[in-house]
């Protein structure tokens, strides 16, 4: 089946369903003071702009794109359902949203990930997309638990790609 991802509101009871899953994730995954995952209503801000991947329907992933000015963003509250792993979901989720950062305007498009092994496949689907390892960025520190990426969307595509 086909994987739709499209504009959605962080509110609607599936999907708040599946960011409470994603907070308990990464609370569990990394101390509070590091863990910087955005909740609904933060979601649902002037500056954020959510997604969602459905399968017939069905939710499956979510992600945000979070603006920091006017030409750099940032890849926010990335999630797939822990039963629909591996099957495209999260790719699909992240060239819409590199697709959504161009055609915004944006040029610079970051994340913050964790360092601890549950994060591994996330930090490798972000590196097969094409984001590279950066210094932090924003109002973020350094830490043992944070991982940071980036990708110059300049250098990483065109507007037909």
């Amino acid at each position: 089946m086909a994987i739709d991802v499209a504009e959605d509101d962080p509110r609607a009871d599936d999907v708040r369903a599946l960011l409470e899953v994603h907070l308990g994730f990464s609370r569990s995954a990394t101390p509070a003071e590091y863990s910087f995952a955005l909740d609904v209503d933060r979601l649902a801000g002037p500056d954020v702009t959510f997604f969602s991947a459905r399968e017939a329907g069905r939710l499956i992933g979510i992600a945000a794109l979070r603006r920091l000015d006017d030409r750099h963003a940032e890849l926010k509250s990335m999630h797939t359902r822990e039963t629909d792993r591996g099957h495209g979901a999260g790719r699909a989720l992240v060239n819409h949203i590199v697709e959504s950062a161009w055609t915004s305007g944006y040029r610079r498009l970051s994340l913050e990930t964790g360092t601890t092994e549950e994060f591994a496949p996330a930090r490798a689907l972000y590196a097969k997309a094409g984001f590279v390892p950066c210094e932090p960025f924003g109002d973020y520190r350094a830490s043992a638990y944070n991982t940071f990426m980036t990708m110059d969307l300049d250098l990483a595509r065109t507007p037909s790609d």
